[in-house]
Formats: structure tokens, C-alpha cells, sequence
């Protein structure tokens, strides 16, 4: 997880409309994407105990994989991941790269591959996968049933299109028991330098009072350091780690009382620290460049511990930046404290089910056998073993705990060399059916001592209730859809405007345009779609 989430931004969003065009293009143009095939008998018998690449006769296929990212290393079978893989699935891996354009092409075309991983489930190529690729149960009913022991029962189901069928499965998709067996990280932190925290006695910094007290110190015996920082506007691309960060940390609802959905941007609670915070600027505890700065900025202050305190999400992508703090100077290091509360407890995020990319079999594939089969074995423990630490004895080996353990010129690579590691041993890199929570459950691979302490805190208010919230928005092309956009963008600003407002006049007219802007855009037609979406999600979790 540590590298993809720099590789969700916009520039992998798909273009929708482009591909409407291309998936009207593969309806005119050839029935054969359409209509599913007659699926050939299996060569061999089937067992529901046996995984079916065991039990395959077949010495030798190839099959074509589309990545929807230039960025994608295509090489295959000169790393232990790959080369392991060939030789246990007897198959060649062909990979094709390319962006949305070339995705486009490729549907418009007579033929797709015989795979294509994508980067947004909830796309309309997505919605549309009935029409161009197999169905997972199909296949694994005709093919290997021992899909089914290794598949997420879950996620298969939040990916359900039609008549119980899923067609789509994801990479990092984790379910409500990987949060209840705690196999999820914390990933967000109010955090402060503990040397700074101990000199000034360790404060209660949970009340509006508090907060302003203790930075209002920490600006007078430490004038070097800015005394509060948040993620910036700049930085998230919305609206900075005071919007959704914040309302998580102060474990804002998420629904009303009657199970509709909530805006926590005008909830009270969050709104009256807010205005905390705001006080904060004026006081000058909060830096006018922090509104500004983009997030290399705010990493590079990160490192050299520019900050005192700070609250922010993302730790797992910070976490070199505060390792290198953390060794400039060990007493200085990070810490995740209490911080800003309104009696809750805090309700943290983290992934839910959708995952991250999301990898389709098509009805075009030359061997849906070998197809399916792969699926297994990457979902099976073998193959997350070997996605996530390599092959036995060569990149790791198990301790006496039973545990994997990068061996000790592997794990100095990875630690000092990390683009070489990256392309050498591709552990990370190979992610299309990885999950976090394998590496946290039968590793021992020690984080960074940086970001222990503050994932331990997190840990126990993570909360799988955001799973709700997944994929709600309005489907892209709408006239909701348009104008969601527009509320977001306008939410930014105004928040921003309400933490640098001169006064309560100016804070409440600022806030007094925001709601007048939400009519105006039809926000009540969001929020049906939303109320919608959320009664779709519980359905798919059993929540209802």
C-alpha cells in the first residue's frame, strides 16, 4: 500500500466518456462481447480441496494482461515473484501498458486481452463488465472451486453486478473481519515532538482551551518550530487533513439517527473546532504557507521536524519522512497523542472492500482455465507469500515464531536501495491480488520505530462503518456528478476562508455562502443518490 496511493490521483481516473464510447463501440461492433461463449469442460477432474493449477495436464499458455498504467514494470519471469510464478502455473505472461487512450482502443477493437486490471471500480467500464468480461463463480464452478476457499466471501459480494454474479476482484480489499481480527493499520495522528510535549509539561490538548494553551507555549519557549500544521490544501486535492481527518478524529457520525446519510462538514461539533482553530491562525499558531504549500513541502518539514504538532493522515507514506526526524534526533521523534475531542471516541478510516486496482477475466480469453487458476493461486497463501515476501530461502526465510523474515541483505536493500529492491525482487510490486493485512499477520518484518508508537495508538478506533460511505457519489457524466464537483472545490475554499476568517462576522457570512451555494447546486438530489448508494452498500455488507 505504501507506493499505490501516490498512483490514485486523477491522472489514473479513468475518462468516462471516452470509454462509454469505446464499450458502444465493442456493442456494435462485435457480438462476441456481448454474449458469453460455451465454456469448454475442464481437461481435468475437478477436486474442491485441490487447487486446479495443481491438477492441470497443460504444459504450456500464454496470456495477454492489459495494466491501465504506463507506469506498470511489464517484465515478466526474471524475478523470483514472476519466474515462480511461470513455474508453478506452467504460464506466460504477456503484459501490455498503456493509459486510458489506449485502453479505449483496445475495446474499440475487435479483441481485448485475456485480462485487464483497471483502477477504479466503480467506473463505468466497471458497471458495464457483464457486457465484456466472465464471471468469477462461472468460472470457478466450470474450472476451480478451490477459488472459493481463498476468495473473500465479502468482496466478492461488494462486487456483485447482477444475479449474484462478480466479475471484478481487487487488490487490498479488506473486510469487516480483517478489522475485528486487527490486521488493519492506522494510517492518522494528531502528533507531536516529544521533547517539545514533555517540556511543556505534557498538556491536556483534547479542549479548545487546552489546545490554544499549549500551542500558545510551545510558540513562546520554541519561536524555531511552527507550533500546528495540517496537511494542506494543496496536498489532499480537497480540502486538507481539518475536513476528513478531522471529523474523524473527533468521531463525527457518519449517519443520522434513522440511518441517512450526514454532512459532517456542518456538523456543530466540528464546526466549534474549526473555529478553534481559526483562533489558532490569528494567534499565529498556524502558519499562513501551511494554506499553500504543497505536500513535498509539508513531507521535507516533516522530516526536519519544522512542526511541533500536527494533524495529519497518511502515515504510512510519511513514514521516511519521519524516520529521518526520528534519527536526526530520537527525543525529538513524533508522537500520536489525544488530541482534539468532543466525547466521542475517534472513528478512523481506513480501506474498505473496493480495494484499489480491480482484475476482470475477458470473454475473449484464450484459456479461461488458466485464467481462474491464476486467481487462485495469487489469492491462495502460497501465492501471498510469494507476492509479499519472495521465495524461501532466497529472499526470506521463517523464524522460530513461524513468521517470514526478509533475509538480511534483501531487507538492507529494501531499506537502502529501494527503486533496485523494487526491480530486482518485485515484493510490493506484483500487488494485483495483494492484501496489507498478510504481511501483518504472518510476517515480522519490523516498521519503522518512527510510526510504531502512532499506528498502535490509531489501531483500536479504526472503524470498518466507512464502508458505508463507498462509492455513493453520483455516477460520472450526471448532472449531480457535475455538480458535486463544483461543492467540493467550493468546500475547500470555504474552509480555508473559515480558518484564516478576521471574526465571528466573517466566519458566519463565509459559512452562510457555503449553504446558500449547496442550493443552489441541488445538493438535495446528491444526497438522495447518496442516501441510495448507502442503503445499495449495507445490502451488499448484510447490514440491513
Amino acid at each position: 500500500m505504501r507506493n499505490r496511493l501516490s498512483l490514485m490521483n486523477g491522472k489514473w481516473a479513468f475518462i468516462l466518456v471516452a470509454f462509454v464510447i469505446g464499450l458502444a463501440a465493442c456493442s456494435n461492433g462485435g457480438e462476441k462481447t456481448q454474449k458469453t461463449a460455451k465454456l469448454e469442460d475442464a481437461r481435468y477432474e475437478l477436486d474442491e480441496d485441490t487447487p486446479a493449477w495443481e491438477l492441470d495436464p497443460q504444459e504450456e499458455t500464454e496470456l495477454t494482461w492489459y495494466v491501465n498504467g504506463d507506469w506498470f514494470n511489464t517484465e515478466y519471469g526474471n524475478d523470483p515473484i514472476t519466474r515462480t510464478l511461470k513455474e508453478d502455473l506452467k504460464l506466460d505472461v504477456k503484459f501490455i501498458k498503456g493509459d486510458d487512450e489506449k485502453l479505449n482502443t483496445l475495446f474499440a477493437g475487435k479483441k481485448i486481452p485475456d485480462l485487464i486490471t483497471i483502477f477504479d471500480g466503480n467506473s463505468d467500464v466497471a458497471k458495464r463488465a457483464e457486457s465484456w468480461a466472465l464471471p468469477l463463480q462461472e468460472l470457478a464452478d466450470k474450472y476451480d472451486p478451490y477459488f472459493y476457499k481463498v476468495a473473500q466471501e465479502q468482496t466478492l459480494d461488494w462486487y456483485q453486478l447482477s444475479e449474484g454474479k462478480s466479475y471484478g476482484y481487487p487488490s487490498f480489499s479488506n473486510t469487516t473481519e480483517d478489522y475485528e481480527k486487527g490486521l488493519v493499520h492506522g494510517n492518522d495522528g494528531f502528533l507531536i515532538k516529544k521533547d517539545i510535549y514533555e517540556a511543556i509539561g505534557e498538556p491536556d490538548m483534547s479542549t479548545p482551551d487546552g489546545l490554544l494553551s499549549a500551542l500558545g507555549e510551545i510558540k513562546e519557549k520554541f519561536p524555531e518550530v511552527t507550533p500546528f500544521a495540517f496537511k494542506g490544501f494543496a496536498s489532499e486535492g480537497d480540502a486538507s487533513s481539518l475536513s476528513g481527518t478531522l471529523q474523524a478524529y473527533l468521531g463525527i457520525p457518519l449517519q443520522t439517527e434513522d440511518g441517512q446519510w450526514y454532512d459532517r462538514n456542518l456538523d456543530e461539533d466540528y464546526l466549534d473546532w474549526i473555529k478553534t482553530f481559526n483562533e489558532a491562525f490569528k494567534k499565529g499558531y498556524i502558519s499562513e504557507d501551511n494554506f499553500s504549500d504543497d505536500n513535498t513541502v509539508f513531507e521535507e518539514n516533516i522530516a526536519s521536524g519544522k512542526y511541533a504538532s500536527v494533524l495529519t493522515g497518511g502515515i504510512a507514506q510519511l513514514s521516511g519522512f519521519l524516520q529521518r526526524n526520528y534519527e536526526a534526533n530520537p527525543d525529538s521523534k513524533y508522537i500520536a497523542i489525544d488530541g482534539p475531542s468532543i466525547g466521542n471516541e475517534p472513528m478512523l478510516e481506513q480501506a474498505g472492500p473496493s480495494g484499489w486496482s480491480v482484475t476482470y477475466i475477458s470473454k475473449d480469453v484464450k484459456d479461461p482455465a488458466k485464467a481462474i487458476q491464476l486467481y487462485t493461486y495469487l489469492l491462495s497463501e502460497k501465492g501471498q507469500y510469494l507476492t509479499t515476501f519472495g521465495v524461501e530461502g532466497e529472499t526470506f526465510e521463517f523464524n522460530e515464531n513461524g513468521k517470514a523474515v526478509l533475509l538480511p541483505e534483501v531487507k538492507k536493500m529494501k531499506d537502502e536501495n529501494p527503486e533496485e529492491f523494487k526491480k530486482k525482487y518485485r515484493m510490493g510490486e506484483f500487488w494485483f491480488f495483494g492484501h496489507d493485512s498478510f504481511e501483518l499477520e504472518k510476517g515480522e518484518n519490523d516498521p519503522p520505530e518512527s510510526i510504531v508508537q502512532i499506528r498502535k495508538w490509531a489501531e483500536p478506533y479504526l472503524s470498518p462503518e466507512y464502508f458505508i460511505l463507498a462509492n455513493i457519489d453520483p455516477d460520472q457524466g450526471t448532472a449531480e456528478a457535475r455538480n458535486l464537483v463544483n461543492i467540493k472545490s467550493r468546500w475547500a475554499s470555504t474552509l480555508a476562508n473559515l480558518l484564516t476568517a478576521k471574526d465571528e462576522n466573517e466566519f458566519n457570512k463565509t459559512l452562510d455562502s457555503y449553504k446558500k451555494f449547496l442550493d443552489e447546486n441541488n445538493f438535495d438530489a446528491i444526497v438522495k443518490i447518496r442516501n441510495e448508494k448507502m442503503q445499495e452498500n449495507k445490502e451488499k455488507l448484510g447490514w440491513e
